[in-house]
């Protein structure tokens, strides 16, 4: 599957038309390349709405995020285990709600006013929140719902293997629309190094690309880790991004399979 095939999210709702607002690589970052080559250049990951590639693995997350502002409930939770995608879906969401975002263990000493000052909010890491948080979280979740705002949750595990300790919070989090996100499938981490690669103006032959998503970690931070790897490596060497340099790169990485 080509990259220009792949689906991308799309918001539907126009209100999220009308709130988002552009995202993704910096053009002043952008330079000339050799083609199959590496340089040395500034580079940002792109976390925009055009940079989320949808699959069996995320399309659930993906349409709950795609139906906002029409939640059933004004609180969410995106679930997966690291490397999944939820932080960069959680991302295409702040930017199109006009969201804060903050971690769950910054959450006991934040000011809920401020955050809740925009209507949107995300809470990243929900599994982590710290005991003396959680106050604040009910506490959030409780204003979020009177301002007639809306609350995004990203957490590895979902609201029933949660260890809170209080117990009111306990139920508002089990209320929670939730929606899953799995690891990518061989197909789907092919698109995303494609268009890792092209973030980076790397060309790399499809079937280079399909060994690296048999070999590789599943998940889409191994594909990022992979990526920076290679760029580095073929900068250094000279070399091109063939199966034999790939495999090279890969019995490097302590993470590689």
């Amino acid at each position: 599957t080509t990259l220009a095939s792949w689906p991308r999210l799309s918001h539907r709702s126009n209100r999220a038309r009308s709130r988002r607002c552009a995202a993704g690589a910096d053009p002043s970052l952008r330079v000339s390349r050799t083609p199959g080559y590496s340089c040395t250049c500034s580079h940002r990951i792109a976390l925009g709405r055009e940079d989320f590639l949808v699959g069996v693995a995320n399309q659930v997350a993906v349409a709950l995020v795609d139906s906002w502002p029409d939640w059933p409930t004004p609180v969410a939770m995106l679930v997966g285990p690291d490397g999944s995608g939820k932080t960069h879906l959680a991302e295409v969401w702040r930017t199109a709600a006009g969201a804060i975002s903050i971690n769950a263990a910054d959450l006991a000493k934040a000011s809920l006013p401020d955050l809740v000052a925009t209507r949107a909010v995300v809470v990243e890491d929900v599994d982590e929140l710290p005991q003396e948080a959680e106050t604040n979280l009910f506490h959030l979740i409780n204003m979020v719902k009177e301002e007639q705002g809306h609350l995004l949750l990203t957490s590895k595990v979902g609201p029933a293997k949660l260890t809170v300790k209080l117990a009111d919070l306990a139920s508002r989090l089990r209320a929670a629309v939730t929606a899953e996100l799995g690891m990518p499938d061989d197909s789907l981490l092919a698109a995303v190094l494609q268009k890792l690669f092209q973030d980076r103006q790397l060309p790399v032959p499809e079937a280079t690309l399909r060994y690296m998503a048999m070999h590789m970690d599943r998940s889409i931070a191994g594909a990022q880790t992979l990526v920076a790897a290679i760029d580095r490596a073929a900068l250094a060497g000279k070399r091109r991004i063939t199966v034999p340099f790939v495999a090279e790169v890969l019995r490097q990485l302590p993470s590689s399979s």
